[in-house]
């Protein structure tokens, strides 16, 4: 997941969280998220992730099977990165779940 996807998402919550809380958006806020639909930069977000995940299969896979253009340092750099990059999303999961229980809990 890329950076700018990141904080775009965590603008877009902030921006939520602070008219659920009755106040306008920080300007900042407001101008990072003009444009931005919230499922598809999600959804583009996950793309990403399973994206890196299949290129860390298919590298395994080649070097398992003795492709002489695949050495281990691009497998275990490939693997890594899917893995942070899972964590990463996991991790972002995570806190739109926790925001989505403190905006449910709000009082109307």
């Amino acid at each position: 997941m890329s950076e700018i996807n990141v904080n775009q998402l965590l603008a877009q919550l902030r921006a939520t969280a602070a008219m659920a809380q009755g106040g306008p958006p920080p300007a900042e806020t407001v101008q990072q998220t003009q444009g931005l639909d919230f499922g598809q930069l999600l959804k583009n977000s996950i793309d990403a992730v399973n994206e890196t995940q299949q290129e860390a299969s298919r590298l395994a896979g080649a070097f398992e099977t003795g492709d002489p253009r695949v050495n281990l340092e691009q497998v275990m750099l490939a693997i890594q990165k899917a893995n942070i990059s899972f964590q990463a999303m996991t991790q972002v999961r995570n806190r739109l779940v926790t925001a989505y229980k403190e905006i449910m809990n709000m009082p109307v």
